[in-house]
């Protein structure tokens, strides 16, 4: 069962995430952030990945939230997946969302590495720091071990291009994560490990 729930505490805040790579996009999300909490959601939707995440910032530094729950996440995506057998391995989509287009591509290689192609203008939309979209997508692909490739083709509205991200991040990792029925022993990799 692939299957994690991964708890992370610091100085500076408190993380409990729990996930199910093969559930239906059932989400229950808690953090400080309201605009983070829906963006999170999206990607339990999008990618069909059961997600629970309760999340205390205990510094009130939205950085530092972000940034944890991009690593806890990371690193329990990392465990369920185990020893990557069947899945297969690479995911990406470009996606839509009114004005704004976005490519989100994600390779589970055992390497880390992001690349964030992206320009707001706005320092903030709703009650989220922009900026602080690339911590979590650079956070994840960290602990993860993941490489992410981030590239903004088009865009006006910073909640929209944030959130065409999410999404189509969500729906990236589906495609990734999922079991390839025909080779569900097979490790996707000339070297025989991801």
């Amino acid at each position: 069962m692939r299957q994690v729930e991964k708890k992370r505490k610091t100085n500076e805040t408190e993380i409990r995430v729990k996930i199910n790579l093969d559930g239906s996009g059932y989400s229950k999300i808690k953090t400080p952030i309201h605009f983070f909490n829906h963006m999170l959601e999206q990607i339990a939707l999008r990618s069909e990945i059961d997600l629970e995440i309760e999340a205390n910032s205990l510094d009130e530094n939205q950085h530092h939230l972000v940034e944890d729950v991009g690593i806890t996440f990371g690193s329990s995506i990392l465990e369920a997946l185990g020893d990557k057998k069947g899945i297969n391995r690479y995911g990406s989509i470009i996606l839509p969302m009114d004005e704004a287009l976005s490519l989100v591509a994600v390779d589970f290689s055992g390497r880390a590495f992001s690349k964030i192609n992206v320009e707001i203008k706005q320092g903030k939309t709703d009650d989220f720091e922009t900026i602080l979209f690339q911590h979590f997508f650079q956070s994840f692909a960290s602990s993860s071990l993941s490489t992410i490739h981030i590239k903004m083709f088009e865009g006006q509205d910073p909640h929209h291009i944030i959130e065409s991200i999410f999404k189509a991040f969500g729906e990236a990792l589906k495609i990734a994560i999922k079991i390839n029925n025909e080779n569900k022993d097979r490790i996707s990799s000339t070297k025989g490990v991801l």
